[in-house]
């Protein structure tokens, strides 16, 4: 039984489980099937670089105060972050990898950078 390439429907040459009749058939059909799942993937890992650019940038010292207005004029997105830290207190800083932010009082943020505990014991 002759199999067809299901990207450009030639005759498939080879081992009798292969799908495709070359790398790039198979690559052309896998991005075409995962385009829509890329593109949001895309998306939301820019504005995660993006975000993490902006806090790095008001965030020299590794601590420092800003306003909501001044992050929001830089472009910064406030729905994309990579995780959430509560502390005991119950305060809760949203992290962009090493970098972090605490709502304050009055559209103020606290930008803060999370220090690797491994890296801080290496250097006692």
């Amino acid at each position: 039984m002759e199999k067809l390439c299901p990207e450009c429907g030639d005759k498939i040459i080879g081992r009798a489980d292969k799908k495709f009749c070359s790398d790039a058939c198979r690559n052309t059909y896998n991005n075409a099937l995962n385009k829509d799942s890329k593109n949001l993937i895309r998306n939301i890992n820019n504005s995660l670089r993006k975000n993490y650019r902006i806090l790095e940038s008001l965030n020299p010292e590794g601590k420092t105060k800003t306003t909501k207005e001044k992050l929001s004029r830089l472009g910064f997105n406030f729905e994309n972050f990579t995780s959430i830290y509560t502390t005991k207190t119950g305060s809760v800083y949203f992290y962009l990898y090493d970098q972090g932010y605490l709502p304050l009082e009055n559209d103020y943020y606290l930008i803060v950078k999370r220090v690797n505990l491994y890296l801080s014991l290496i250097h006692i």
